[in-house]
């Protein structure tokens, strides 16, 4: 039964990363950005938490996947891309004076909720 609650909250909160994820990347204001975070943060932690079920089930399944050559060569170039993207993003600071405003707005928006 666990299983298929897993399976069924990963399934949901995909729907959710990847549709709010995908209105944002879209709709590209701030204002918007900031409606749809709640959803996306907290989607976020249910994936989070349903991916590490997920693969306390599946985790034999996967190592004997990442045998392969090809699966093993595809998964490194994907986590150095990642590696790489998180490098970039968290080397481009936006400036404080610019930051400092902005988080207050993004609180105050998130407060009115």
């Amino acid at each position: 039964m666990f299983r298929k609650i897993v399976a069924v909250a990963l399934f949901v909160s995909f729907i959710a990363m990847s549709s709010s994820g995908l209105m944002m990347f879209f709709i590209e204001k701030p204002s918007f950005t900031i409606q749809m975070h709640p959803v996306h943060k907290l989607f976020g932690l249910i994936m989070v938490l349903s991916v590490i079920g997920h693969l306390s089930f599946n985790l034999k399944s996967i190592i004997k996947y990442l045998k392969a050559r090809p699966v093993a060569i595809f998964g490194g170039a994907m986590v150095c891309l990642l590696v790489v993207l998180y490098g970039v993003a968290l080397n481009n600071t936006v400036p404080a004076e610019i930051a400092v405003p902005m988080d207050k707005l993004a609180a105050e928006a998130e407060a009115q909720e």
